[in-house]
């Protein structure tokens, strides 16, 4: 980031704007934290970022929070995207027993023994 120094004036209910440059460059935006931190005559501000990183685990980007997820959490993600790419979920099959009912009209069990 390139240094700036600019003077900021404070408002009435002691509010600070950050100028639109330095918002962009560090990626804020409305309902950001920043951590404050004060010693002698200086203030700092620094964002709060969250403990998650992004990584690439073998091929593929995987987010690290730090805490593992519930089954629960994962199995409803799962859920969400294989609805979202309309997917069958085996899970509902074995529920609805229609393991018996093939979806593939070329493979129809028609009830006859060779």
């Amino acid at each position: 980031m390139n240094a700036m120094t600019t003077t900021l004036t404070i408002d009435g209910a002691g509010r600070l704007v950050l100028p639109k440059p330095v918002r962009e460059e560090l990626q804020l935006s409305a309902g950001d934290s920043l951590e404050l931190e004060t010693s002698e005559n200086e203030i700092v501000l620094r964002p709060v970022r969250g403990a998650a990183t992004m990584r690439k685990k073998q091929g593929v980007w995987v987010m690290s929070t730090g805490k593992p997820l519930s089954a629960e959490v994962v199995n409803e993600t799962i859920r969400k995207i294989r609805e979202e790419r309309g997917r069958v979920d085996i899970t509902d099959l074995r529920s609805n027993d229609l393991r018996t009912k093939d979806l593939h009209p070329s493979r129809r069990r028609t009830g006859k023994s060779k």
